[in-house]
């Protein structure tokens, strides 16, 4: 997201960075400097702004009407979520009215969770422009109303192919023309260090690397079990776990219930400056996620030249082309994974006796993919010009710089190239939470 911010502000859109939560240290790490400074916080929740969100949510319950309606009378929800919605609706109202004096234009919120109903309160109670990221597992695995964020958004932003067509197939009710695909992406640059080793690795103890928060979602039990049927299939390897989250006492238990001591560990939080070495170290990089939008782990392990191995789910398989740039396996399936390093092993025995082996051209394949379609620089330019495309009618009525109003299908892309975006800075004001 803060890459994302600073597209925004070079092309003159002051934006506001957002929280619902006070950002934890990984999530600062990642943030620019000028970003984790400026981040407006709803935490701690101060009385008097939460007495003046009472007085807006009164003044203003009609704009409102309708996602309360759906909260109070309709849908599947149970008691506890719907009393979740009524308490998020006056979180809504607050963030409303911290934002009232700021001249803010437009809120977009990233991910679709409590947060994205917050962002769309303070939205419909101000009167603004109102969209929404869409990742992984906030659209497939907890989509609680979200129906009605997406009728109430201006656009939905999503990350994969996959994740459209979801959206499409099961919000019918949504208009297609506001969901669309903005491709996450990774930093690529000429490696020199990644030529030089092609065809040159002398292979030993096989080394496998997984990397992300010590999740459910995330299913490293999954892994930790594959581990011990590789042992019993007498595979010599040694596997590497980068995360922390809260299955870290539970994922330590499994390992010495498996007796997997000497070949799992788990090295908890990472700095980002020391995970190269770790990825240029790896022969195989694991993801055994239950649900996915399109991870940037495996962009990371591919841009480097590494070999991933990866679940058949969501939007993977539009990175992971098995064969061609890395393996995927049966969802679930411990036989097809456990098989499938199995296969790998073999490929890279026989690529010691190989100057240029079949994994060579894999690992070619894989950065190939990245460098033409997950490059960050180039994602960040085409999301910045679908984000302005689509508020741009809005700032233009605004300052009214023309007298008919101006829809998506109305302002060309001419309009849009010709307007000088540098002097826009006063009139438009994102909020991402």
């Amino acid at each position: 997201m803060g890459e994302e911010i600073e597209e925004l502000r070079q092309r003159g859109v002051h934006v506001i960075p957002g929280s619902v939560r006070r950002p934890d240290a990984t999530e600062l790490e990642s943030a620019s400097a000028s970003s984790a400074r400026e981040i407006l916080c709803l935490q701690p929740i101060r009385v008097l702004p939460l007495l003046r969100a009472l007085g807006l949510l009164l003044r203003r319950w009609k704009r409102i009407a309708g996602p309360l309606m759906q909260v109070l009378l309709r849908g599947k929800e149970s008691p506890k979520r719907r009393l979740k919605a009524l308490l998020h609706t006056w979180l809504g109202a607050y963030y409303g009215v911290l934002l009232r004096e700021r001249g803010v234009n437009h809120i977009h919120v990233h991910h679709g969770y409590f947060g994205a109903w917050i962002g769309m309160v303070a939205a419909q109670l101000l009167g603004v422009g109102y969209s929404v990221t869409l990742h992984g597992s906030d659209l497939l695995l907890n989509g609680a109303y979200l129906e009605t964020k997406l009728k109430q958004c201006r656009f939905c932003v999503t990350v994969s192919n996959y994740n459209r067509q979801f959206i499409l197939q099961h919000f019918s009710a949504v208009d297609p023309g506001k969901i669309m695909v903005s491709r996450l992406g990774v930093n690529v640059q000429e490696d020199v260090d990644f030529l030089r080793g092609l065809g040159c690795r002398a292979h030993r103890t096989l080394a496998m690397l997984a990397v992300g928060r010590l999740h459910a979602v995330k299913d490293h039990a999954f892994l930790i079990r594959a581990c011990a049927r590789l042992r019993d299939r007498g595979l010599d390897f040694e596997c590497v776990i980068a995360g922390e989250g809260p299955e870290r006492q539970g994922l330590e238990l499994l390992i010495r219930e498996n007796r997997l001591q000497d070949r799992v560990t788990l090295l908890g939080h990472v700095p980002r400056e020391q995970m190269d070495a770790l990825y240029r170290h790896a022969d195989v990089v694991a993801l055994t996620s239950r649900s996915e939008g399109i991870p940037l782990v495996l962009m990371e392990a591919m841009v480097r030249g590494g070999i991933v191995l990866a679940p058949a789910i969501t939007g993977i398989p539009e990175l992971v082309i098995p064969g061609k740039t890395g393996f995927l396996y049966a969802p679930g399936s411990l036989q097809d994974f456990v098989a499938k390093v199995s296969f790998l092993r073999k490929q890279l025995r026989e690529e010691d006796s190989s100057a240029v082996s079949r994994l060579d051209w894999m690992r070619h394949a894989a950065r190939a993919q990245v460098l033409h379609n997950f490059n960050r620089r180039k994602n960040l330019t085409h999301f910045g010009d679908l984000f302005l495309q689509r508020i741009a009618p809005q700032v233009f009525a605004d300052r009214n710089l023309a007298d008919q109003s101006f829809s998506d299908q109305s302002f060309s892309d001419q309009d849009f190239a010709d307007h000088d975006w540098s002097t826009s800075h006063e009139d438009l004001v994102l909020q991402q939470i």
